[in-house]
C-alpha cells in the first residue's frame, strides 16, 4: 500500500480486490481512491497482473472508464475494450497490463464516490448479464462501507484482559466483521 495508507485500510482494499478477483475469476482487480484535492485516482491495491508494481500510481480522475465510473457513480460493464470509446488505452499501456474486458464500480459512501473497484479480464460467465454487474455493484458498496469505518471511526483502545492475545479493536472491527459476514451471505457461501 502507499505509504499513507493505514494497515487496517491496506489490509481491507487488499482482501477485497483478493476477492473480486476470485468472484469473478478475472486475471486482476484493483481499487484507485479518489483523490479530490489533486483530481486524480490512485491505485491503493490491486491482485493479479499489475500488483508487483501499480500501487501508488496515479492518473487524472477524469480519464478512462475508472474516471467516468468516479465521475457518474454507475458501474459498466465492457466486454470488448477494443470497441470502446471510452477505454483509455495510453493508461492502461502505462500501467503494462491492456485488458481485454472489464467491469467497474464504484466506492460510494452515502452521495460520495470514494474511488473505482475494476476487474480486468473476467470470466465470460462473470460478465454475462445485470446480475453480474449489479453482484459487483454490491460488493463495492460493502467495501465502501468498510472503508469508511475504518477511515472514520477511531478505535477505542480498551484495557486487554492481560491473557489475551489480540483484543478487538472496538466497534470498527465489530462492523467490518459483520460487513464481511454480509459479503459472504450474498456470495452464498
Amino acid at each position: 500500500m502507499t505509504q499513507t495508507t493505514a494497515p487496517a485500510v491496506a489490509e481491507l482494499l487488499q482482501s477485497v480486490v483478493d476477492t473480486a478477483r476470485a468472484i469473478f475469476g478475472a486475471q486482476a482487480s484493483s481499487v484507485m481512491l479518489l483523490d479530490t484535492a489533486a483530481g486524480e485516482l490512485a491505485f491503493e491495491a490491486v491482485s493479479g497482473q499489475g500488483q508487483e508494481f501499480l500501487v501508488g500510481r496515479r492518473f487524472p480522475a477524469g480519464r478512462g472508464i475508472a474516471g467516468w465510473v468516479a465521475a457518474s457513480g454507475e458501474p459498466m460493464v465492457v466486454d470488448d475494450l477494443r470497441e470502446s470509446a471510452s477505454f483509455d488505452r495510453d493508461i492502461a499501456e502505462s500501467t503494462g497490463y491492456v485488458p481485454d474486458a472489464l467491469m467497474a464500480a464504484p466506492l460510494v459512501r452515502g452521495d460520495r464516490v470514494l474511488g473505482v473497484l475494476e476487474v480486468l479480464d473476467p470470466s465470460p460467465q462473470a460478465r454475462s448479464g445485470l446480475p453480474e454487474l449489479d453482484l459487483l455493484g454490491l460488493f463495492a458498496r460493502q467495501a465502501a462501507v468498510a472503508l469508511h469505518v475504518l477511515t472514520t471511526h477511531t478505535p477505542r483502545p480498551a484495557p486487554a484482559p492481560r491473557d489475551a492475545p489480540d483484543a478487538p479493536d472496538g466497534p470498527s472491527r465489530t462492523e467490518l466483521l459483520r460487513l464481511l459476514s454480509e459479503a459472504r451471505r450474498l456470495l452464498g457461501e
